[in-house]
């Protein structure tokens, strides 16, 4: 699902070693980075175990384990895991494989051989965010593990074989829009992280104008213009997606009735959570359902 997100996001200042030419950690502690931010590094994640809400530009959406997802240089992004797997009643404790690497990490020439032309092509679509699911990204995830048990030239030679690979893949889904644009205006950061997480933290229960204006330190009035101006919808579109997406991942996991599901998600009435539904995803929700499954 797209946004029409023009947000503030914090600059993340990446750590890793000085003797490294790029970053590759196990990320153990879910929410580490829970928060709109950007940085110059592109980014590839596999989350090994939890789900949650992932915002990528413009773009938000579920995601799950066996996720892989490519993040472009200086592009907006932030995951949130959902509350069962923060608080242990999953059995599964969140966690993900991270790299961080600058496009020239290999230097300057690299992306202007001929030989490299599709990981330059798949790093300038990384720019709008690329998703991987299924059997590409489990051998992704595959490629990463590696990477990760490499030292030295080794562990040059397994990233680039895994760019090599990612390249080449046809099962590259884009995320944010291609129209998508931001600006790096610091004062707006700490608001749109309050409006962000009272969003994700409530929205299965009703959210009142008055009270989400209230965290954001405005009016009701205020704040519906200011969140129109910075988004191009209305917050009650905005947590509607969130709420769709959220029973998206229900529907999947063929768990409850879609009936259940529709309170689950934060909607007291069925009527209005099935038109919902087919306005965010362009399906109804047992069409969608049978979809995935084929």
């Amino acid at each position: 699902m797209t946004l029409g997100i023009i947000m503030k996001p914090q600059l993340l200042k990446v750590l890793y070693e000085n003797d490294h030419s790029f970053g590759i950690r196990k990320e153990m502690v879910p929410n580490i980075n829970n928060r709109w931010h950007y940085h110059p590094e592109i980014e590839l994640i596999h989350f090994h175990a939890g789900g949650g809400t992932q915002f990528i530009g413009d773009h938000i959406s579920q995601f799950e384990p066996g996720d892989v997802v490519l993040v472009g240089r200086n592009l907006p992004h932030f995951w949130k895991y959902d509350e069962v797997f923060l608080n242990d009643q999953t059995g599964a404790t969140p966690y993900s494989t991270v790299i961080h690497f600058f496009e020239n990490f290999i230097g300057e020439r690299f992306l202007h051989l001929p030989e490299a032309r599709q990981i330059k092509i798949l790093l300038e679509k990384s720019e709008r965010g690329i998703l991987l699911k299924g059997d590409s990204a489990k051998k992704t995830g595959s490629l990463m593990e590696l990477i990760y048990q490499s030292a030295g030239i080794q562990r040059i030679l397994a990233l680039i074989n895994c760019l090599s690979e990612l390249s080449t893949s046809d099962n590259l889904i884009p995320l944010s829009s291609l129209g998508f644009k931001y600006n790096f205006r610091e004062s707006e950061n700490h608001r749109i992280t309050l409006i962000y997480n009272y969003s994700l933290n409530h929205f299965q229960k009703k959210i009142r104008l008055a009270d989400i204006a209230e965290v954001a330190g405005m009016t009701a009035s205020s704040f519906c213009r200011y969140f129109k101006h910075h988004t191009s919808k209305t917050y009650s579109d905005f947590l509607m997606e969130i709420r769709i997406g959220y029973a998206c991942k229900l529907l999947l996991a063929n768990q409850t009735s879609a009936k259940q599901i529709c309170y689950e998600s934060g909607f007291n009435n069925f009527s209005s959570f099935h038109q919902c539904f087919k306005k965010v995803t362009g399906k109804t929700p047992q069409d969608y359902k049978k979809e995935y499954k084929s």
